[in-house]
């Protein structure tokens, strides 16, 4: 820690999710005293594509840090982090934006992650058996950088290709544009790219894809530096940078995180003491961070390195330092729940009784459930006994990496009442939290022992999703007091970044990762009996 200093200090954390960007100015407590938020435009243009524009985010990332900061001064920010989704930017030679569709326009030049144009490229890549997919999982998926990139060689050669001159994942954009530094954070080209940090780029990988062409000039299309997250990027914040964010020049910038891997720093250090989990003095390796949101991440760590079939990683200083990370996940979660609920043509009726109660639509529906239980005599999580849905309508992440596979449902009545609705809605938590357990399943065989789930994203503040999930799993789940913990988590790097820390193991044993005050009790979920 730094020395007493009678000014407050703080850190802004910005974090770019699917559909916005939320900054947030966080106290050396770890207390988020302001945030603000803005949404970012989505482009469709095929099936399967989606598109957004880098100019656009880094305006939203502008506006929204210049709020949370009116109403302190300058110097009393002493670092800001950036985290984002691992979607892919692409930049001219001139570091303007290049067109990632057929449709040329130019501002739209990021493919996002949940982009699933290259699965066939994905597919080849797989089939070549090389020794870097047993750091995937043992197959590509569509959601990583390399198909996508191969993609782009392939569909859009005269134009993408020829004048593309730098690749980057969104978050080493954003640490870009702030500091004028090309240097990759080891979390992104770690986790999405196939670099291994002792190992570099493996040359031999690249040409069997068929990308050799960025092995040239030192892999300077794609990164030749990297750094921990967290560590300072360049010389902190430039002129111009600083005045678009209405910041000091110098600031310090932490080197970025992808989003899920923020949410994971974030809560993954709690301090739970007094509340008689099995993880209570026991090592970090024995908790699982869960970041639900549009789609869901499962981050664990270990020690040493772990191979699990169809499980991202073993990524070493992916999250933590010098700690292996593997990361489960399903690519539709939150956003799974909004289809169904959404398209189903009791929806108006529901949208009306949620507002006439002055209620959201999932408040509403959580009550109605209750309500159906009540009556029923059955107890709520029997209600859905014979509707079953297949989740992976966008593919399985984890544990079966398998992105063809689509979505199903058995069991539909002729029927389209708002109880069916109702039950829909449950059915589809229920098979997101079974689709964990299948996670939980799948890295336990191949050894770790987790004992304790920690929640943050959007969907840990459902508590029906929370309940449901404690049900299936039969582990007890931990919500953080501070439920903010993506934009803490980004607020951590800036807060390392500016030396007032030594390190991010360090801050997370002193200040932004425990909780202050403790979780109270209500935070903490077990398994129905």
């Amino acid at each position: 820690m730094a020395g007493s200093d009678p000014v407050e200090w703080y850190y802004v954390g910005v974090d770019v999710g699917t559909t916005s960007v939320r900054a947030a100015l966080v106290t050396r407590e770890g207390q988020v005293k302001t945030t603000a938020e803005e949404m970012v435009t989505i482009w469709k243009p095929h099936s399967d594509h989606y598109v957004q524009s880098s100019i656009d985010i880094w305006a939203k990332c502008c506006s929204t840090v210049r709020k949370v900061t009116q109403g302190v001064q300058r110097n009393q920010v002493r670092g800001v982090g950036f985290d984002a989704t691992c979607s892919l930017v692409v930049l001219d030679q001139n570091f303007q934006p290049v067109a990632v569709n057929l449709d040329g326009e130019a501002e739209r030049n990021v493919v996002m992650w949940m982009d699933h144009r290259a699965a066939e490229q994905a597919a080849r890549i797989t089939s070549t058996g090389h020794r870097v997919l047993s750091r995937v999982g043992g197959v590509m998926s569509p959601e990583m950088q390399p198909p996508k990139l191969l993609w782009l060689k392939e569909n859009l050669r005269a134009t993408c290709w020829r004048d593309a001159a730098h690749f980057l994942d969104l978050p080493d954009f954003l640490s870009w544009k702030a500091t004028a530094s090309l240097a990759r954070s080891l979390c992104t080209v770690v986790c999405k790219w196939t670099y291994c940090p002792t190992e570099k780029w493996d040359t031999s990988f690249w040409t069997a894809i068929g990308l050799e062409d960025l092995l040239e000039n030192d892999h300077s299309k794609i990164g030749n530096v990297t750094c921990c997250p967290g560590s300072p990027v360049g010389e902190g914040l430039t002129q111009e940078a600083a005045a678009e964010l209405g910041l000091d020049t110098g600031t310090a910038v932490g080197a970025s995180l992808i989003d899920a891997h923020a949410g994971g720093l974030g809560v993954i250090g709690a301090d739970v003491r007094g509340f008689s989990l099995p993880c209570e003095d026991q090592p970090i390796t024995s908790r699982m961070a869960m970041i639900c949101g549009t789609s869901s991440c499962h981050m664990a760590i270990s020690q040493g390195p772990l191979f699990v079939p169809g499980v991202w990683g073993p990524y070493l200083s992916g999250m933590v330092p010098e700690l292996w990370l593997n990361e489960g996940g399903q690519s539709a979660t939150g956003s799974l729940i909004d289809h169904v609920v959404k398209g189903h043509v009791a929806y108006p009726q529901l949208q009306e009784q949620a507002v006439k109660g002055g209620e959201h639509i999932y408040s509403y529906l959580n009550r109605h459930l209750s309500s159906m239980a009540k009556d029923l005599g059955a107890p709520l999580e029997l209600l859905a006994s014979s509707l079953h849905v297949w989740p992976d309508f966008h593919g399985n992440r984890s544990p079966l990496a398998d992105p063809t596979l689509r979505g199903a449902v058995v069991g539909l009545p002729l029927s389209q009442t708002l109880d069916d609705l109702a039950l829909l809605y449950l059915a589809t938590v229920q098979a997101l939290a079974l689709g964990t357990q299948h996670i939980l399943e799948a890295m336990t065989q191949a050894g770790h022992d987790i004992t304790t789930l920690f929640l943050c994203g959007g969907l840990s503040k459902n508590p029906l999703y929370v309940q449901i999930h404690a049900n299936a799993t039969g582990l007890p789940l931990v919500l953080p007091a501070q439920t903010e913990a993506v934009l803490v988590g980004a607020a951590v790097l800036g807060a390392c970044a500016s030396h007032d820390y030594s390190s991010i193991l360090l801050l997370q044993e002193e200040a932004l990762c425990v909780p202050a005050p403790p979780c109270p009790p209500e935070g903490v979920h077990g398994p129905y009996e």
